[in-house]
């Protein structure tokens, strides 16, 4: 088997997780995205292993055991950003990149809290609560 093979669809998946991550909005696609590109690597990874142990008299195997070692990270990665993702869903709402730019900052928050005397004077750029929404918390 030739060495092009494995690399034009390491390179095809590369490009298609690079598409993924630039033209998508929502986070778990990009996280998928993300994935693919990580896979993109690991094929290239083997590839080129399986072909440089073919010319070296020792085989240490070195790629593959990157490999591995790539595919945990991904795979902890993977399980701290469905973390993230699900916890700015429950308080935002939306897994929309777009309209999460700062987690900080909500989008209706008054730029200058003294300006609006609604607001409790110990916490700027929250509202009070009202009698019914203390009662219910």
């Amino acid at each position: 088997m030739h060495l092009a093979y494995p690399v034009v669809l390491s390179a095809l998946l590369f490009c298609t997780g690079l598409y993924g991550v630039l033209a998508r909005r929502n986070a778990i696609l990009v996280l998928m995205s993300v994935e693919l590109m990580l896979n993109a690597v690991n094929l290239n990874l083997v590839a080129f292993d399986v072909w440089l142990s073919r010319t070296a008299e020792e085989t240490l195997h070195s790629g593959q055991a990157l490999t591995l070692f790539t595919i945990t990270i991904a795979a902890a990665e993977i399980g701290i950003g469905l973390a993230i993702v699900l916890a700015v869903h429950r308080n935002r709402g939306t897994a929309d990149i777009d309209k999460l730019r700062d987690t900080a900052e909500h989008p209706d928050a008054d730029p200058d809290p003294e300006a609006d005397d609604t607001r409790e004077p110990g916490l700027p750029g929250r509202p009070e609560r009202s009698e019914k929404a203390e009662a219910t918390a």
